[in-house]
């Protein structure tokens, strides 16, 4: 009697409360890592097969889409004039020094699960944007975050908005507007530990590191950094011996504790910083590669460290820097760490992977597909295999291991260059106008 009471509550209690935590992918590349192993998830679509839902998202953006029980979160923003049509790889030319004219809205979604219907939708901001962007880039380009009782929106540029699952606006905190890198625009997103928000707004005219109580937005403290415009994501690193917040840049690296307390640095960045840092186990790892530099760094680094931790020249090691490669680094895709493996995906599309403790070469730049040469996404991964989604909207699928082996290609035929979402044996995956929920028809399920 008391295991049918028992079973009847569970039964009656919401799909969402059913849910792991890893079940859910509530922040760009979900645990900042971009590892889905538990959750599973398809390895073959196309735009009509294995696909349980599309639906046409208004405006442009290119910021991920996140899920938390059976929704799903993203941001866009509508022009109400004619949008220019981004331009696929890698040229000279996309800089725009001027923001247009006509009025935009700055848009937050929330979308079913299970049907692909918007649930509801939110106007952040309405206005004349004060700064422009690069053709590629958009205005909603930062991934929001939520804990699940809160989602929140960041738009570089505009400010932080702050909604319950509902959609009810909890408060805002407007930021101001800075110039950027040859107005290329902005693209770094918060990131959230307890009960605090962190958002790196890095720009030409004066960066800095700033933390907001989630409940109320009030801002808990302030940090200016000697940077410049950069598009790397903080990253929040629990590990064995402290949780510090680590920030890229072109100048240096920097890491922080909870209070804005700067705890160590390092330098020798290339001069485009986007990739996000991450941690595997007991290393953190970080990276940049500018195709234009010289030095195009990956950094493997122990917990501990204090002060500067600047390698000296022609090393590759010292009490904090385990392993380093001069030139191994990625433009816009972020690394990850998959089993014993470091996988990095190159804009022009090949694929590197090392070993993820010594740093040691196992295969180098393979060339993925001829005809393939433009990735802006992340990669991630899980069942085994390594997801490469292209610009053309081509994902290519890699056996993880220490040998190259491409096992299949899949195709939606629009240009793509928002890091997918993967919970709970499903992609989801945004196209130019569309977000997509991709899974095996045979395993489709609700939440």
């Amino acid at each position: 009697m008391r295991t049918a009471v028992v079973l009847a509550l569970f039964l009656s209690l919401p799909p969402s409360a059913h849910l792991r935590a890893e079940d859910n992918w509530p922040q760009f590349r979900g645990n900042q890592a971009g590892v889905a192993e538990g959750n599973g998830c398809p390895q073959s679509w196309s735009a009509t097969t294995n696909v349980v839902w599309k639906t046409e998202i208004p405006g442009s953006g290119w910021s991920s889409p996140i899920v938390w029980g059976e929704k799903i979160f993203l941001t866009s923003v509508i022009r109400e004039g004619q949008p220019e049509k981004p331009i696929k790889g890698l040229y000279f030319g996309g800089d725009r020094l001027t923001p247009p004219k006509d009025v935009h809205r700055w848009m937050v979604y929330c979308i079913d699960w299970a049907t692909g219907k918007v649930l509801w939708e939110r106007e952040a901001h309405k206005g004349v944007p004060e700064s422009p962007h690069h053709v590629k880039n958009t205005y909603a380009s930062e991934t929001p975050i939520t804990d699940g009782e809160r989602v929140f929106a960041y738009f570089g540029n505009v400010g932080l908005f702050c909604y319950d699952m509902d959609g009810k606006e909890l408060w805002s905190h407007k930021l101001g507007a800075f110039p950027t890198f040859f107005g290329w625009g902005t693209a770094a997103s918060p990131v959230l530990h307890k009960d605090r928000i962190y958002v790196l707004v890095d720009n030409e005219k004066q960066s800095y590191l700033v933390a907001f109580d989630k409940t109320t937005g009030k801002e808990v403290w302030r940090v200016d950094r000697d940077e410049k415009s950069n598009w790397a994501t903080p990253f929040v690193w629990e590990n064995p011996q402290r949780t510090e917040i680590v920030t890229c840049g072109k100048k240096k690296v920097r890491s922080y504790d909870l209070h804005g307390k700067l705890l160590w640095e390092i330098g020798g960045m290339s001069s485009i910083v986007i990739p996000t840092p991450f941690a595997k186990g007991d290393l953190l790892y970080v990276s940049s590669g500018y195709v234009m530099d010289p030095v195009r760094p990956i950094y493997a680094i122990r917990p501990g460290a204090t002060g500067d931790i600047t390698l000296k020249d022609g090393a590759t090691s010292n009490a904090f820097v385990v392993w380093y490669h001069k030139q191994a680094g990625p433009y816009n895709p972020s690394p990850l760490v998959y089993g014993d493996y470091l996988y990095v995906l190159y804009d022009r599309g090949l694929l590197s992977c090392f070993d993820a403790r010594t740093g040691k070469e196992v295969y180098t730049k393979e060339r993925i597909d001829p005809k393939a040469n433009a990735f802006t996404a992340s990669p991630w991964a899980c069942d085994g295999k390594i997801f490469c989604l292209s610009e053309d909207g081509d994902t290519f699928v890699i056996k993880a291991g220490p040998k190259y082996e491409l096992l299949g290609k899949n195709s939606l035929e629009e240009m793509c260059m928002a890091t997918p979402a993967v919970a709970r044996k499903s992609v989801i995956l945004r196209t130019l106008t569309k977000l997509y929920r991709i899974q095996d028809t045979n395993s489709v399920s609700g939440p």
